[in-house]
């Protein structure tokens, strides 16, 4: 959720994945240290800083009153600082990141999506050229259709969060303190009320989850109701992220993002280096195929090759790979949705499996795993065959009960038979 989503990217850059994030301890203690951490770290107290604040929005063309109303009642929610530092509190292989991403609720859920969104699809192709099965796998990805957008155990209000970030994160005030500028801008431009604008700890929202700045620059009036809103039916959020697309990621009309590819024995990996640029006809005269025997379809176009993982599932992909990867900076997000959309489409799953993984549970598994574990004692938050933070909770604590190693986490076929085991 570019850095265009979310503030802090794996690897060190601004990363959109903290919205999951939910494991986090934060009782009345930890709040209370972080107000006074927040204090020392700014040289006033909070109603100071907003007092102070209020003629940068004045110079930003932000009113008297729309800063008056939004700001003078606000309570800065400082459990964000303890958000903004914490680690992932679970890690994953790539196979098991795809397989929770790439889920068969997901699959199942967007295939209904896209018939239910015909016409909207039908004229976002024609406007920006952005394959519909790239929108709905990122919508998927996002925000599960809009299933989580207004879900109050993973989304809050997202001005007292960044007001809480601008007045007292150090490390970022300046990002902070643009972000809020721009959310103030948007409630001064009438497209929504500060109860309205909920999201991640880092200000994300909507269905494919815009940080301000995006909603503000990119953002598109596709339903023309006189204002831009990622909120409610999807229109405007997605023509907002195909426009982001098609802009900041340099999105090329009609071609694929790539395909998996098999190499031929004793290939020259080196050469999957993610930076040369060949055409599928070069790399097809190097020995490479499609893994599903198909041809490439458009044997001029340029892409790269790409093994992440080795041993695993080797990939050609193309510029459109690497714009969907500029709305969060990690491959295998981008592959993830890339892989998502295919499903969705039709296609199957990778022939070449990573090393050491399994295949993806079906809806019907996970969902008797999470009831197995709940009749275990195990509190998965609900049986609906969705994996989240609660579900990986109980997964963890069972495995650490009965011995599995690792105790990562993973939902996955190896848990659910040792439950059916009884043991």
């Amino acid at each position: 959720m570019s850095y265009l989503i979310h503030p802090a990217a794996p690897g060190g850059l601004l990363h959109r994945r903290a919205l999951l994030r939910s494991g986090i301890a934060a009782g009345a203690a930890l709040l209370l240290g972080s107000e006074r951490a927040a204090a020392q770290t700014s040289s006033s107290s909070f109603p100071q800083w907003v007092a102070g604040f209020k003629s940068r929005a004045l110079a930003r063309g932000i009113s008297a009153e729309t800063y008056d109303r939004v700001m003078n009642g606000v309570k800065p929610d400082t459990s964000v600082y303890a958000l903004d530092k914490s680690q992932p509190e679970f890690s994953e292989e790539t196979w098991q990141y795809l397989n929770r991403r790439v889920s068969d609720w997901r699959v199942q859920r967007g295939r209904e999506r896209v018939p239910e969104h015909a016409a909207l699809f039908d004229r976002l192709e024609r406007d920006y050229g952005v394959d519909r099965y790239i929108l709905i796998g990122l919508w998927g990805m996002e925000s599960a259709f809009g299933d989580v957008i207004a879900n109050p155990r993973l989304m809050r209000p997202v001005i007292p969060a960044l007001a809480a970030l601008a007045w007292g994160e150090p490390r970022r005030r300046t990002y902070w303190e643009t972000e809020l500028l721009n959310a103030l801008t948007i409630i001064q431009r009438g497209w929504a009320e500060p109860e309205q604008m909920v999201g991640s700890w880092a200000g994300a929202m909507g269905h494919t989850q815009w940080m301000p700045e995006v909603w503000l620059r990119i953002g598109v009036d596709y339903d023309k109701d006189g204002r831009i809103f990622p909120f409610g039916p999807p229109d405007d959020a997605l023509a907002g992220t195909a426009r982001y697309l098609l802009e900041r990621g340099k999105y090329r009309r009609g071609e694929h993002w790539g395909y998996e590819v098999k190499l031929p024995g004793g290939f020259n990996k080196g050469l999957a280096d993610r930076t040369t640029n060949r055409t599928y006809a070069q790399w097809e005269s190097l020995g490479i195929a499609r893994a599903d025997g198909k041809p490439f379809p458009r044997p001029s176009d340029q892409v790269k090759l790409w093994l992440p993982v080795a041993g695993g599932p080797a990939f050609l992909v193309g510029q459109n790979f690497f714009s969907v990867r500029s709305y969060n900076p990690s491959m295998n997000y981008a592959l993830a949705i890339t892989h998502l959309g295919d499903r969705i489409r039709g296609e199957g799953p990778f022939i070449q499996q990573f090393p050491g993984g399994e295949r993806t549970p079906t809806l019907a598994e996970l969902q008797e795993l999470q009831q197995r574990l709940t009749a275990a004692g195990f509190n998965t938050g609900g049986t609906d065959g969705r994996v989240g933070n609660d579900t990986m909770t109980a997964v963890r604590a069972y495995q650490r009960k009965v011995g599995i190693e690792p105790a990562d986490g993973y939902a996955g076929l190896k848990v659910l038979e040792r439950l059916r085991r009884g043991i």
